[in-house]
């Protein structure tokens, strides 16, 4: 046998992410908000103090522990975690509980206060902010998804199954003796909740509708999430969003979407910012400032909130690489059986794209340069749309030398005529930003968002662990995504010379 004394005090050294987790909390944190939840009453054992909870989470979170039984464990035989709980283990369910019952106001105002920190550190330039989103799964299974109709006929499936397992079960009863009985009824039980389960879900919620109008999929086990195509895969999950500071790499805002797309999360991201530097004591923060994100977060609704919040935007057109020059012998390098780039491959027709919408003289030009006007503002596609209907004078269309590779005819006797839905209706916003991001300087500045946003995903995806969400629903994912940021912000402050070792 061999006994070894221990120092909880020794086990934090400085310099290290627990270290810095356990000074913040205990000398800079304020968590008073928590106490009303973990105040003792006359009877029963003594509360958690919310500091010890709130620190092994977040410890537990840097190393990749995201499920609570995990942490409880960890508390009982990690020595690290043993020193951040001073001794004691909270089991799975206390841990759980804390977790899950987090306010927005008490994670926002957590969040908030790290930010105050790292303020104070000088972590933050307040120049250039750069956005992007990383596609994560849920506590939720993609095949429980589907249309309303999907799930009707999934529904009478499993009350068919049902009905198949009871009278199985019956004719083996009247044989006498069935050593499978115990097992029937297990099965007849699983296959009776889970037609509960979608017949519960049906009748309580509405079919889910897209930015289209259409009806999208459903999620019986978490309705907030959606299918996501990411390069690893279709995954049922959100899109976590993070904006981050250019200087050290500090995000200054975090929020979820249950959409895979881009489209229109910007102006959220801008005033969730914006809300988080004001309240650490800055002015206009935003106001000026260079934001920075990639193609995806290309759209008019995304580019008109860059000029509300009164922003420098570079966000560049999916086809801006393929102006720059410095691209132009790009192609000669793929493999021609890389299907992947093949998507990228210009088309030979002129698309929307290429047409663009000339204040001064109020009308769409396109790429010869000659005027369409409207033909119907109010054009109805095959699919239902409300749109706009622009058309080419045919005198025009007949002499351009361009006529082979824009109409779909080139023998046709009529102009060429596009359609614009009325919410993604071509402006000047769109033809600027091309023009800024065609420049040195846009080409530069934008090329900085890389080395700034990226490192920050990779950080808490693959060197932290932190790649999956554990619980249910938009409020509850998003606290825990906004931990999870909360997490990497941490380990900058851990970082600086406050929480270093002394030389």
């Amino acid at each position: 046998m061999m006994m070894v004394p221990v120092s909880l005090t020794d086990q934090l050294m400085p310099g290290t992410l627990e270290y810095a987790i356990h000074r913040l909390i205990e000398e800079r944190i304020d968590t008073s908000s928590f106490d009303a939840a973990y105040a003792n009453d006359e009877r029963g054992r003594s509360a958690y103090d919310p500091k010890v909870l709130l620190k092994v989470v977040l410890f537990g979170y840097s190393r990749g522990i995201l499920h609570s039984r995990r942490i409880e464990r960890a508390c009982k035989e990690n020595i690290t975690f043993i020193a951040l709980a001073c001794g004691q283990a909270p089991d799975h369910s206390t841990v759980a509980a804390f977790v899950s019952s987090m306010g927005q106001e008490q994670i926002v105002d957590l969040f908030t206060q790290v930010l105050l920190v790292c303020e104070e550190e000088g972590l933050l330039g307040g120049t250039h902010f750069s956005l992007d989103g990383l596609k994560l799964s849920s506590n939720a299974s993609k095949e429980w998804s589907g249309k309303h109709s999907d799930l009707k006929k999934k529904h009478v499936n499993l009350r068919k199954k049902v009905t198949e397992a009871i009278a199985e079960h019956q004719q083996a009863d009247r044989h006498g003796n069935d050593p499978d009985g115990q097992r029937r009824e297990q099965r007849i039980k699983r296959l009776e909740q889970k037609a509960d389960r979608i017949e519960k879900f049906l009748a309580q919620n509405e079919p889910k509708t897209g930015k289209r109008g259409k009806e999208i999929q459903s999620n019986v086990t978490d309705k907030d999430s959606a299918k996501m195509t990411t390069s690893h895969g279709v995954v049922q999950g959100y899109n976590a969003n993070a904006v981050v500071d250019g200087q050290h790499q500090v995000i200054v805002h975090a929020e979820v979407f249950g959409d895979g797309t881009d489209s229109t999360a910007m102006a959220p991201l801008l005033e969730g910012t914006r809300r988080n530097l004001e309240a650490i004591g800055k002015e206009a923060p935003l106001k000026d400032k260079i934001v920075s994100a990639d193609t995806g977060y290309f759209s008019t609704t995304n580019l008109q909130a860059c000029e509300d919040a009164q922003v420098d935007a570079y966000v560049p057109d999916p086809k801006f690489r393929e102006r720059d020059v410095r691209f132009a012998d790009a192609k000669r390098h793929r493999r021609p059986t890389d299907k992947h780039k093949l998507k990228y491959k210009t088309k030979s027709r002129f698309s929307n794209d290429d047409f663009h919408f000339d204040d001064a003289l109020g009308k769409l030009i396109c790429p010869a340069g000659n005027a369409l006007y409207i033909k119907n503002r109010n054009f109805s596609t095959k699919d239902g749309y409300e749109s706009i209907a622009y058309q080419a004078p045919a005198k025009i269309c007949r002499a351009c030398p361009l006529r082979a590779k824009c109409l779909q005819n080139p023998d046709s006797k009529y102009g060429r005529q596009i359609h614009y839905k009325k919410d993604q209706r071509p402006g000047s916003l769109i033809d600027q930003m091309r023009e800024k991001i065609d420049t040195q300087l846009g080409r530069k500045t934008y090329g900085k968002r890389l080395a700034i946003v990226e490192p920050v995903f990779g950080n808490i995806r693959a060197c932290k662990g932190m790649d999956r969400f554990t619980l249910r629903g938009k409020l509850k994912v998003n606290l825990q995504w906004m931990l999870y940021c909360l997490v990497h912000n941490l380990g900058k402050i851990a970082a600086t010379p406050a929480y270093a070792p002394a030389a």
